[in-house]
């Protein structure tokens, strides 16, 4: 029997739901911090640490759960990450303790983490080989909306009514999703059946590697330069904006266009020409960036849109282009999860290297340059890629019985 589902399609949305949440959750925190702190009487370098705790449970915590994953138990494995995560949120919301707190969020992101991964995996197992790419950008689509729609809505609540509330916001929605696919996700084919040594195999492929590399650069350049868009627009000599909240916007509604308009062209388009394209227009947004400033204040939204566009819509054919490059040893969840690393790793890099460069006072333009420059060095690696990609021979990949 075929091991796909063509017109299984609600489970895909069901797993969106759920990455809805999770865009929610990672990137909320950050915006709670002040409640928290006033509420555990800790400072704000203390409470941070509840977004380091989840980042870092998140991108590395989650290739070694996804590893241990038993290969005939991917929808057990989906629903417990599912699971683990709307508990961790719910006990979150009661924590009485600041240090329980931050366990709780370590585990909600071990379980966010894993869900992704898996869910991803699961939705190209309930697509057709020419659908896949779609499914797969439904999925990241719910998480960018999850960031895009998600977070400002969570805490408007938690103004209203505590930052308790905005983490109850992601456990009933969590919850939604687990109890709609305990309901309809059906049996997903086992995975080959491998030892960890075969695993741990994978960072030997010189094909995986690349496009992890990819992703990590992507990941410093786009990441990285979102952590410092409000001093850059904010700096006199590049437009002096007041308020950054409306270019956090079209960045972020940039990311959900992308996210979702890419998975048809992934379909139709080959996985390394897309990404060198991406690459590219990633990096000539951000050299444009500083030129549009000077130009005039809302002309810089033009590059911010496609920045944001970009940014988000790169992950839909890498994870596709992990998954077609593992799917015969069986392990594309753990490239997928190792993906993710890369992106939190990344994010940091970015993120600690602007600060360098602030440190050291040169020009805040510098930035978005050294951004771009990092993007542009992804886009010439990408040509391994497509140079390798000219010498596989075509093989029909074996069906697989469930």
């Amino acid at each position: 029997m075929n091991n796909t589902y063509p017109n299984n399609q609600l489970p895909i949305y069901l797993i969106a739901l759920g990455a809805f949440a999770l865009g929610m959750a990672s990137y909320v925190t950050a915006g709670l911090i002040p409640l928290i702190k006033d509420s555990f009487s800790v400072s704000v370098a203390m409470a941070a640490q509840l977004v380091t705790a989840f980042t870092l449970a998140y991108g590395l915590g989650s290739p070694v759960f996804v590893a241990l994953t038993p290969p005939d138990r991917q929808r057990t494995g989906l629903l417990l990450a599912l699971g683990l995560f709307v508990l961790a949120n719910a006990a979150s919301s009661m924590a009485a303790d600041f240090t329980v707190l931050l366990i709780w969020r370590a585990v909600a992101g071990i379980g966010a983490g894993v869900y992704l991964a898996m869910g991803i995996g699961a939705s190209a197992a309930l697509s057709s080989p020419e659908r896949r790419g779609k499914s797969i950008a439904v999925i990241m689509g719910g998480m960018a909306s999850g960031v895009v729609l998600g977070v400002p809505l969570s805490l408007m609540i938690a103004e209203r009514f505590g930052w308790q509330a905005a983490l109850w916001l992601v456990t009933v929605l969590g919850l939604l999703a687990f109890v709609g696919l305990m309901l309809m996700l059906p049996r997903l084919p086992a995975a080959p059946a491998s030892s960890l040594r075969q695993k741990l195999a994978i960072l030997a492929d010189a094909h995986v590697m690349t496009i992890l590399l990819i992703s990590l650069l992507a990941a410093v350049a786009s990441l990285g330069m979102y952590t410092f868009i409000a001093p850059l627009l904010a700096d006199p000599k590049l437009g002096a904006v007041r308020s950054v909240t409306p270019y956090l916007w079209i960045w972020g509604i940039g990311g959900v266009l992308g996210s979702f308009l890419v998975g048809p062209v992934v379909d139709r388009v080959r996985g390394p020409v897309l990404v060198f394209a991406i690459m590219v227009m990633l990096s000539a947004s951000l050299f444009l960036l500083p030129f549009a400033t000077t130009l005039g204040t809302w002309l810089v939204v033009l590059p911010i849109l496609v920045w944001g566009a970009v940014g988000w819509a790169l992950q839909v054919p890498q994870n596709n282009e992990l998954i077609q490059a593992r799917q015969a040893q069986g392990d594309g969840n753990l490239a997928i999860a190792l993906n993710e690393s890369a992106l939190y790793l990344g994010s940091a890099i970015g993120a600690a290297t602007g600060g360098f460069v602030l440190l050291l006072q040169m020009p805040t333009w510098t930035l978005p340059f050294c951004a771009g420059s990092v993007a542009l060095i992804g886009a010439l690696l990408q040509i391994l890629n497509l140079r390798r990609q000219r010498t596989w021979p075509h093989t029909p990949q074996p069906e697989a019985n469930h």
